[in-house]
């Protein structure tokens, strides 16, 4: 066997192994997340779900050896959110029917994980795809990202009503 050879096995299995730890990294903040949206008080769930986001995203950022920027994360963040307004909305109105007293909070807890889980999903999903194909936080356009994010989005729900049928059934 080459050196050439060898040298490209192991690139590749480094590259497995980097992708394999930050997929277990989205999977770590997306149940965080969920936790995260169950907190009964509006507004403070929404933050510590972003909060959570930012960690993830700079947890990502370490295992691909890529600088990190709170502010600009946080700007790539809403970017993100904002290109799908009707799940941004959607995780608002979870958030804002906490306020009603009794039901309110029951009716939110029910909506709020499976769109935090799914957002927390869809926003681990842009950052891995971007920082494999070299990318950073420099050059990261959401614009360009938006109808993967959308997909991945649609994936992340599809994953939590599964996870939320399996806990169900259990």
């Amino acid at each position: 066997m080459s050196e050439e050879t060898t040298n490209a096995d192991n690139d590749e299995a480094f590259r497995a192994t980097r992708r394999m730890e930050a997929s277990s990294t989205v999977q770590t903040y997306m149940g965080w997340s969920a936790g995260a949206s169950l907190l009964p008080i509006p507004a403070v769930d929404l933050a510590a779900v972003t909060l959570l986001q930012l960690k993830m995203v700079a947890d990502l950022a370490s295992i691909y050896q890529v600088p990190f920027s709170r502010n600009l994360v946080k700007t790539i963040i809403a970017a993100l959110l904002g290109s799908a307004l009707p799940m941004t909305l959607a995780r608002g109105v979870s958030s804002l029917v906490k306020s009603i007293p009794g039901v309110g909070t029951a009716v939110g807890m029910l909506g709020g994980p499976a769109f935090t889980t799914a957002s927390t999903y869809a926003i681990g999903r842009v950052f891995i795809q971007h920082f494999e194909a070299g990318g950073n936080i420099l050059n990261f356009d959401p614009e360009a990202m938006r109808d993967y994010f959308k997909k991945e989005f649609d994936s992340g729900m599809s994953q939590a009503k599964a996870e939320n049928k399996n806990t169900k059934a259990a």
